[in-house]
């Protein structure tokens, strides 16, 4: 992995790798936990009036593959499903996500989604989590607060976020909303910054910042949840269920 991208050859993942592929000429990514075997465990939107984009992603999910027979598997009404690596990619280039990275680097990433400073839990946890999930589901999928990303941190780390109302553990949504925040913080500074280039700078420096605010590494609003509570002890059907029961629990026990 080079110090300026995340790209890596195919050689280079193992299992329990969260890794990831750009869409439609780089405007967004979409996320998974290699299992091994040339097998991908990712989160997509189900319903059948999605955008254009998403329809093209489970139109292709849904085909059958020549090499292997269980590509494609998912329950009904499931989002969670189990791909090949090449029908993953869908012929991009190969990403992986970065855990445990330090403050410092965390702000050189001009994109969001690529790493965070939250630390992943060992590789057999992370496939008995991302396995677990597509035979008991992850919830509905929301593009702001449960996402394909926001499937993958939770595999490798099993922390979701108290605050549904807000963004979710997902650094390419805290990206689009990181975006025109800044813009907003830092367009009264222009009365006092008189040069274009330092009203970028500090624009680009508060982008920086909101979005290493929302990195789950660091932020407060976070449980952590065993797999097993999240899709079958508590009965819940999405993330949001679970942050309420946890809630109600630290209520009860103060």
């Amino acid at each position: 992995m080079g110090l300026l991208t995340n790209r890596v050859e195919r050689s280079e993942i193992k299992a329990g790798d969260h890794i990831y592929t750009y869409r439609a000429v780089f405007a967004y990514s979409h996320h998974g936990i290699f299992v091994g075997g040339s097998k991908v465990v990712h989160f997509n939107r189900v319903e059948t009036s999605a955008s254009s984009d998403v329809a093209e992603e489970i139109s292709d999910l849904s085909s059958s593959c020549p090499t292997f027979p269980d590509c494609g598997f998912k329950l009904p009404n499931s989002g969670v499903v189990l791909s090949c690596l090449d029908c993953f990619l869908r012929n991009g280039s190969l990403y992986i996500f970065e855990y445990g990275v330090s403050p410092s680097v965390f702000l050189t990433k001009v994109r969001g989604g690529t790493c965070t400073t939250a630390a992943s839990d060992p590789p057999e946890m992370v496939i008995h989590r991302a396995m677990y999930l597509l035979q008991n589901g992850f919830g509905n999928y929301d593009v702001f607060q449960n996402n394909c990303e926001d499937f993958a941190l939770y595999c490798k780390t099993g922390l979701v976020t108290v605050d549904r109302l807000g963004v979710g553990s997902s650094g390419q949504a805290s990206s689009v909303v990181g975006a025109p925040l800044a813009a907003l913080l830092s367009s009264p500074l222009k009365l006092l910054i008189p040069s274009p280039v330092g009203v970028a700078t500090v624009t680009a420096g508060m982008y920086c910042m909101s979005r290493y605010a929302t990195d789950i590494g660091v932020r407060s609003d976070v449980v952590k949840v065993a797999v097993e509570e999240l899709a079958v002890k508590l009965g819940c059907t999405s993330s949001n269920d679970i942050v309420q029961h946890e809630a109600y629990n630290r209520g009860t026990a103060s």
